[in-house]
């Protein structure tokens, strides 16, 4: 809809002429649709519309955190609501935020095992989430997310990957082409990613409609295309926890039957992995045809 939205008038002026707030969850919203959407409303209605987000859970309805400030970007996330305390733990270089109020579940449904699991000795919530200061000098501004301390994994070599972060990196570098990234390389020596495009994708290929994905993805205008990008993110980078070494656009999209896809529409990353697990050996083997890997 953002794409769109710039160059259709009507478009802009039926979505935007009432419309007084965004409001988005259950997964981040890259940077470039976020500033896409700020200017068709600066065209449409002369001043950006309000966007809000926030971080929360079924487990701590209806929300845990929330921006109160205009002045946010992609990724952030805000402060507490009133009555919720935070807690900030250090987990694996990361920091975990760990919730304790009356929003907050007391346990799981005749499941005292998940329930011990959940809680920390003082009661608070475990998220598994991580998060950052938005700044460290003005804490009034809130929090960052910092991905998911679950997803994040450590290479052959110990370095850490932070895969939240290192996802929206790569969208952003695909964007509009692809729609989610799933980071593998669980201890092995490098990075690579399983990219899961867009529709879109079928207008760098310059074949007929009835061209299959498969078609549409060994085309050389989209091979060329991802090529450039893997070379600029690979020359961004700066070291090998943030360096895609290697790259292969899926035509076979995630599964919801087998749990690749969350009932929220979000990539699930563990289930993806494990369900594809001789793709992602096939990728780091060298053997996964239309396989991309930086020029330098």
């Amino acid at each position: 809809i953002a794409q769109t939205m710039k160059t259709d008038a009507q478009l802009r002026k039926n979505l935007l002429s009432r419309v007084k707030m965004f409001f988005f969850a259950a997964a981040a919203l890259s940077q470039p649709i976020w500033d896409s959407l700020f200017e068709s409303a600066e065209r449409e209605v002369g001043e950006r519309i309000v966007m809000n987000t926030g971080l929360g859970m079924t487990e701590g309805c209806p929300f845990c955190v929330a921006v109160n400030s205009p002045d946010v970007q992609a990724g952030d996330i805000g402060v507490p609501t009133p009555g919720l305390e935070l807690k900030l733990v250090p987990v694996d270089g990361k920091v975990e935020v760990r919730y304790r109020g009356p929003n907050i579940t007391p346990g799981y449904w005749r499941n005292a095992e998940a329930t011990r699991d959940a809680f920390d000795d003082e009661g608070f919530y475990c998220s598994g989430d991580a998060v950052k200061w938005i700044d460290e000098n003005d804490l009034n501004k809130g929090l960052k997310f910092d991905g998911r301390i679950a997803e994040d994994f450590k290479l052959s070599t110990g370095t850490f990957v932070s895969v939240g972060p290192m996802r929206a990196k790569i969208i952003a570098a695909c964007a509009p082409y692809v729609q989610d990234a799933v980071i593998t390389g669980i201890n092995l020596k490098e990075i690579g990613a399983l990219l899961v495009p867009t529709p879109t994708i079928r207008t760098l290929s310059d074949l007929p409609e009835s061209a299959s994905l498969h078609e549409v993805l060994a085309s050389a205008p989209v091979q060329q295309h991802f090529q450039q990008v893997l070379d600029k993110l690979a020359a961004e980078s700066t070291g090998s926890a943030t360096r895609v070494a290697r790259a292969h656009l899926m035509a076979e999209p995630p599964s919801l039957d087998k749990g690749e896809v969350t009932d929220k529409g979000s990539i699930n990353q563990r289930a993806v992995l494990q369900h594809r697990a001789d793709v992602v050996d096939a990728l780091h083997g060298g053997t996964l045809p239309g396989t991309l890997v930086p020029r330098h």
